[in-house]
């Protein structure tokens, strides 16, 4: 009757841990309760890593906030002065630059949520979480936009020529619509409660029945939609641009187009790979009943490393795609110069 009574006890600990499922803001955090259990049926101390958490996520996210809002802002602002000689590119730069300044926007919400709590109320959570998803993946499917893109205008240069310019438009109108529809389970999930330190959060609430069917179509959307497809696309249209102005005669014009596209290539799976990987071997620890609590906070503090470098990604495209150019640079110095923004 002891031992049984012991199991007893164990697993009224291990349903308190799965009695709701819960995962911090923003676009998914993969911060789980089950992380912060089970040696034994009880919960693991996972103080080391909230404090990591309330240190490093706050400065990481401030630092992107502190680059990325005026780079995207100028960035915006530059296109926005020469619309009358706008290229199919330079629309969709335009809105890659719209949804990562939007993006950045959100920042300072999650920035108190890591260093203090969630203070903004339920209706600011949905909406500051659905923008964030919006404007997250809106990034990735403009930066597959920008490589077809070149990928036509170099490799197919006769045929894209005839191109309609309506399809610019309708391709940014898509990319809006299809990542609006990715933020409806923000709408309906993202609530606001108590964690087990009794601080207000900003996350999605799954109940336990449908925990496990969330968390692998959530996070299979993810690898799919938001970092594999994009890196194949990616991956065949550079490589054909590459390709293509390797097997011609090389001018400066020229190695200046490979040196910038093998930094856009470089630079999205630096950026990405790490956290899909520590993502990908988390799926799989979570699943193991028998994980110790130094591995669950050691790799819960992996994934907010990996995870920060995406943040930092959208504060590097204008750097990318923009001011890595002479003509903006040219811009930039009118504008500083002789005063005038828009025109």
């Amino acid at each position: 009757m002891e031992d049984g009574n012991d199991s007893s006890e164990g697993a009224y600990w291990w349903q308190e841990a799965f009695e709701e499922y819960t995962s911090e803001y923003p676009w998914e955090n993969y911060s789980y309760y089950q992380d912060d259990c089970c040696e034994g049926g009880y919960f693991c101390d996972m103080n080391e890593v909230w404090k990591f958490e309330a240190l490093f996520m706050p400065i990481v996210l401030s630092l992107t906030f502190a680059v990325g809002i005026p780079g995207n802002g100028l960035l915006v602002g530059v296109l926005l002065r020469r619309w009358r000689t706008w290229s199919v590119a330079d629309i969709f730069i335009l809105h890659l630059g719209i949804a990562d300044f939007l993006l950045m926007m959100t920042l300072p919400l999650w920035t108190v949520q890591y260093a203090d709590e969630w203070k903004f109320g339920h209706l600011i959570c949905k909406m500051a979480g659905s923008l964030y998803t919006v404007n997250f993946y809106s990034g990735i499917f403009l930066l597959v936009c920008i490589s077809l893109d070149r990928y036509f205008s170099v490799v197919h240069a006769q045929m894209y020529s005839r191109r309609k310019p309506w399809v610019v438009h309708v391709s940014c109108l898509v990319v809006w619509l299809f990542s609006l529809l990715l933020s409806i389970p923000d709408w309906i999930f993202l609530d606001v409660a108590q964690d087990r330190q009794g601080r207000q959060q900003c996350f999605r609430n799954y109940t336990i029945q449908d925990m496990d069917e969330w968390i692998v179509t959530s996070r299979s959307i993810f690898h799919t939609v938001g970092f594999l497809i994009p890196s194949v696309v990616l991956i065949f249209c550079y490589a054909s641009i590459f390709h293509r102005l390797r097997s011609g005669n090389q001018n400066l014009q020229k190695q200046r187009a490979c040196k910038v596209i093998m930094a856009v290539v470089a630079v999205f799976f630096v950026c990405w790979t790490p956290f899909n990987i520590s993502l990908f071997i988390e799926t799989i620890h979570r699943r193991n009943q028998n994980n110790t609590c130094q591995s669950n906070a050691a790799l819960s503090k992996a994934l907010k490393v990996t995870q920060s470098f995406g943040y930092i990604h959208c504060s590097l495209n204008p750097i990318l795609y923009a001011f890595l150019g002479e003509k903006f640079q040219l811009q930039l110095r009118d504008i500083f110069l002789g005063g005038k923004f828009l025109m």
